[in-house]
């Protein structure tokens, strides 16, 4: 009953044992505006390919769950209006109701998992928000990664986000969360911040050998994978401090809550940083996607060994 379709390029990538990469739709449709979202995918996904692997963009098109978009269907997405932004919660009901979606970090989990494929590339994951112990708005990311087997590169977590309890919340659902080259826990727009990273991994290789080390424990989950940005794309944790700060009192000033919450203040964080953290977003992304592709590899490699 449910509907997986791939891409030609994904088919022929999964029948050659060339890697593939999962990527997100949300920051299509939910991002930027059309044209420019149409430039930053197909941006993303050829960083992919120059690295020497397969992308995946995942999204549902008229109920159908797609792993792997053709370039109309991507600029179709880049121009489509009403699309839902969709969770493990509302996924298989926007798929059963015929509709279009687009798949946050969960859905896109959940996604590749069904398509085999282990390792996904994002801008940052969703963790809890600040006030959560009266809200309790904990993102679903954070289970999803705590239950299904993919390797997440990221560039930490949104730096809008109460970021020492997204990584408490981590450790106790069991999720590694792994530094890549730096004992810093990376902030998003921000290289580093104060918080050391529960772990650290130097290299793609290490990267792959952990992930298929929990597989053959029987070990659930997923892991984590902080990507820093890099320092000449930052904004300083210092400069986005009191950015933040004004962005989420006005959210709270004016009764912001639920999901609508990480959309309100990412706008104002771009109308205040005058669009420097819209650059920076599409930096990150960018080399997060490198870096998913190198672990990609790396694991193709050595499954091939076994």
């Amino acid at each position: 009953m449910m509907t997986l379709t791939r891409s030609p390029e994904v088919i022929e990538a999964q029948k050659n044992g060339t890697p593939v990469v999962a990527l997100e739709s949300t920051i299509i449709t939910h991002g930027m505006p059309y044209p420019q979202n149409l430039e930053v995918a197909r941006q993303v996904e050829a960083d992919i390919r120059a690295a020497g692997a397969t992308p995946a963009t995942i999204a549902v098109i008229n109920g159908t769950l797609h792993a792997g978009l053709t370039d109309e269907q991507l600029e179709d997405l880049a121009q489509a209006k009403n699309v839902a932004k969709v969770s493990r919660a509302d996924m298989a009901v926007i798929m059963a109701q015929g509709g279009m979606g687009a798949t946050t970090v969960a859905a896109t989990m959940i996604a590749a998992r069904l398509a085999d494929i282990d390792v996904f590339a994002t801008g940052g994951i969703g963790g809890v928000h600040k006030g959560a112990e009266q809200s309790f708005d904990i993102s679903a990311d954070l289970m999803e990664l705590a239950a299904t087997p993919v390797t997440v590169v990221a560039a930490g977590a949104k730096a809008i986000l109460d970021i020492p309890k997204t990584l408490e919340v981590l450790e106790t659902n069991g999720v590694p969360v792994i530094a890549y080259g730096q004992d810093s826990f990376p902030a998003f727009w921000s290289a580093t911040s104060d918080l050391t990273a529960p772990l650290r991994m130097d290299t793609p290789a290490e990267i792959a050998r952990a992930a298929l080390m929990r597989a053959a424990m029987g070990l659930p989950g997923g892991q984590l994978i902080a990507n820093p940005i890099p320092s000449s794309d930052e904004i300083a944790a210092a400069e986005l401090a009191p950015v933040i700060a004004q962005a989420t009192k006005e959210a709270e000033d004016q009764g912001v809550s639920g999901k609508g919450v990480t959309p309100f203040l990412l706008q104002r964080i771009f109308e205040l940083t005058e669009g420097r953290s819209l650059v920076a977003n599409i930096a990150l992304v960018r080399n997060n996607a490198r870096l998913a592709a190198q672990i990609a590899t790396e694991m193709s490699n050595l499954r091939d060994k076994t």
